[in-house]
């Protein structure tokens, strides 16, 4: 019986940090194709409405170091709780916002609470699932995060059309009230490990040091910064993170102790997830763009596109599990990796004339191997926390 309960109540859990992580990554994406519409009801330049965007990347940027801290000092449920508060109030005052800097105002309330969301929703499924089910239990939970962005621009446009861009953030609402109740009763009090006073001067350096390199790789193709000003940002975001690992190494209570990359996954998987994000966390964006302008789709056809995706993704999370038993992470990976690579360089020399079925195949095997990628990825580097 008790077995059967806790079951229940991971589950639930699982349930619950995966719709998190699915409002926080498709409010991420599904803006975009948005904003010509918003500037023309805020009477705005379109050119000026990329701060919409910029402005919730970068407040998730800015308070995602500080997640871990906030959960040890008051708990995981009302961390979680107070993030979905957030996003859902942010999310109705986007709605309601007359003109851009009230909207950009508001997109920096629901970043607050979509920093919140995934890493804190990560910590209480590390400290609740047993470690023999960690690698299911992130598979699962990371579906709907990469169902997020590809579904993301398809659903903005469609709101757009049939009912006005206020939508696109109203739709929010109902899904956080159902997250907020859920939360109240799977999610875990979490608050085993009172943390240390607060490392005011490292969580500045790192602060910062996200927030320039998040504006400085923004910075010559959203903002119109000057090539100098992009280069100086992203020295001076480099430095305050080089500041940061000395104060931590020094500091007995720091924020991020530098003794976790001692920890040879950690490390493996942080550099391994940056250069694989790299190369294909465009695509979502990419792909889309490819279909309409170079392929002659329609918006509609470009979103039905993605459906293979998502939907290879999907399938091939379950997999996850029984080919890292079968050949263990490292084997996974090395032939991924080159799968990915493989399955990107294919779209340069895609064309009109590829038959249907093969592009469709094309799309499926990327989402396959990509979704796949990131799964035993994110795992590697948490599994021995």
């Amino acid at each position: 019986m008790t077995q059967s309960s806790d079951g229940k109540s991971g589950s639930a859990l699982l349930w619950l940090v995966g719709v998190g992580f699915f409002m926080q990554t498709l409010d991420t994406t599904i803006v975009n194709t948005a904003l010509p519409a918003m500037a023309t009801s805020l009477g705005e330049s379109p050119l000026r409405m990329q701060s919409v965007v910029v402005a919730y990347s970068l407040t998730m940027a800015m308070l995602i170091p500080a997640s871990g801290w906030l959960a040890d000092r008051l708990g995981t449920r009302r961390v979680y709780l107070a993030a979905i508060v957030l996003f859902a109030i942010g999310s109705a005052l986007c709605a309601l916002s007359q003109t851009l800097p009230e909207l950009v105002a508001s997109r920096v309330a629901q970043g607050l609470g979509g920093a919140l969301l995934l890493p804190v929703g990560r910590l209480a499924v590390m400290r609740g699932v047993p470690r023999e089910r960690f690698l299911a239990a992130m598979s699962f939970v990371a579906i709907p995060g990469m169902v997020g962005p590809l579904v993301g621009p398809t659903l903005g446009g469609w709101l757009v059309v049939v009912a006005s861009w206020h939508w696109i953030f109203l739709i929010n609402l109902p899904v956080a009230l159902a997250g907020y109740f859920a939360a109240m009763k799977h999610m875990p009090v979490g608050r085993d490990h009172p943390p240390g006073p607060f490392d005011v001067g490292g969580y500045l350096m790192l602060a910062f040091g996200m927030v320039a390199i998040s504006l400085s790789l923004d910075g010559l193709s959203d903002l119109g910064l000057r090539q100098a000003t992009v280069l100086v940002l992203m020295i001076f975001g480099l430095a305050s993170l080089a500041a940061y690992w000395l104060h931590a190494a020094r500091r007995p209570d720091p924020l991020f102790s530098t003794t976790l990359f001692r920890v040879p996954t950690l490390s493996i998987g942080l550099i391994g997830n940056l250069f694989a994000r790299l190369g294909s966390s465009c695509m979502p964006f990419l792909i889309p763009l490819l279909l309409q302008i170079c392929l002659g789709y329609t918006p509609l056809e470009a979103g039905l596109m993605m459906v293979p995706v998502a939907a290879a993704g999907m399938a091939s999370k379950q997999m996850a599990t029984t080919l890292v038993a079968r050949i263990g992470y490292r084997n996974v990976l090395v032939i991924n990796t080159a799968l990915v690579g493989i399955a990107m360089a294919s779209f340069a020399v895609t064309s009109p004339q590829l038959p249907l079925w093969l592009r469709l195949m094309q799309l499926a095997l990327f989402g396959a191997v990509n979704s796949l990628q990131f799964t035993v990825m994110n795992t590697v580097t948490l599994k021995d926390l």
